[in-house]
C-alpha cells in the first residue's frame, strides 16, 4: 500500500518505512507527525480524495532537523546603482514514515521522550567518533584566528557547535571578527564536520 501526501506545497508518494525530507512543520526530533492524504492505493484499489482521502491519514516520526544547501539570491539593476545579496538555507526535516492508516484510525507509535542534557553528551561524543576535532576545518579559520580563539580557551568544533547565539555574539565581539561568526555560519559548519559531513570549500575562500 501507497498513499501521496502534500506538506510544505509538494507532493510526495510514502510506503512505510519510507524516509523523507520535508519543510520543518514545528515537529521536535522524536515527534509522530501527522499528514492528510490525497490519494491512497493498494491490493488493486485506488481512491483519490476530493481534496482529501476521508478517514485516511499517515504518520511518520521525526528522526532529524536539518538545514538545506545555501542559496544566494542576487538583484541589480542596470544604472540604477541598486544591488542586493541575500542568502537563504531552508530548515528541514527528516521523517520516517511508520504508518498508512485508513478508517480514522491514530497512530500507534507514541512521540519519543526528549533527550536530556545527560543523554545528549554521549550521542554528541559518539558523533564525533572518528571525526577531527579541530576549529580549523571550519571554513574561514586559518592559523592566525585558529590561535586567536586557542587564546580565549576555544579550541574544539564540540565547544562552537554547543555555543548559542549569544555565545558567538560574544566570541564574535571579543575577536572583532565583524559578525564573521554568524555570515560564514560557524556552528552550523561545526555540527556538519561533528556528524561526519564534508567540510565547506572554505567559505568560497573566506569570501574572496
Amino acid at each position: 500500500m501507497y498513499a501521496v501526501i502534500k506538506t510544505g506545497g509538494k507532493q510526495y508518494r510514502v510506503a512505510a518505512e519510507d524516509v523523507i525530507e520535508i519543510e520543518r512543520t514545528g515537529a521536535n526530533e522524536g515527534d509522530i507527525v501527522e499528514f492528510p492524504v490525497l490519494m491512497l492505493a493498494g491490493e488493486g484499489n485506488v481512491e483519490v480524495g476530493t481534496p482529501t482521502v476521508d478517514g485516511a491519514t499517515v504518520a511518520g516520526q521525526v528522526t532529524a532537523l536539518t538545514r538545506g544547501p545555501k542559496i544566494i539570491i542576487f538583484k541589480k539593476r542596470r544604472r540604477k546603482h541598486y544591488r542586493r545579496k541575500n542568502g537563504h538555507r531552508q530548515d528541514l526535516m527528516t521523517v520516517q514514515i511508520t504508518e498508512i492508516l485508513t478508517g480514522g484510525k491514530k497512530p500507534s507509535k507514541k512521540a519519543a521522550a526528549p533527550a536530556t542534557k545527560k543523554e545528549a553528551a554521549p550521542k554528541a561524543a559518539e558523533a564525533a567518533a572518528g571525526v577531527k576535532d579541530d576549529v580549523e576545518l571550519i571554513g574561514g579559520v586559518g592559523p592566525a584566528l585558529k590561535k586567536k580563539l586557542a587564546d580565549v580557551g576555544v579550541t574544539t568544533l564540540s565547544q562552537i557547535a554547543a555555543m548559542s547565539a549569544a555565545d558567538m555574539s560574544k566570541l564574535d565581539e571579543d575577536l572583532k571578527l565583524g559578525s564573521r561568526t554568524e555570515r560564514e555560519e560557524w556552528v552550523e559548519q561545526a555540527k556538519e564536520l561533528l556528524a561526519g559531513k564534508p567540510a565547506r570549500a572554505k567559505v568560497d575562500q573566506a569570501k574572496q
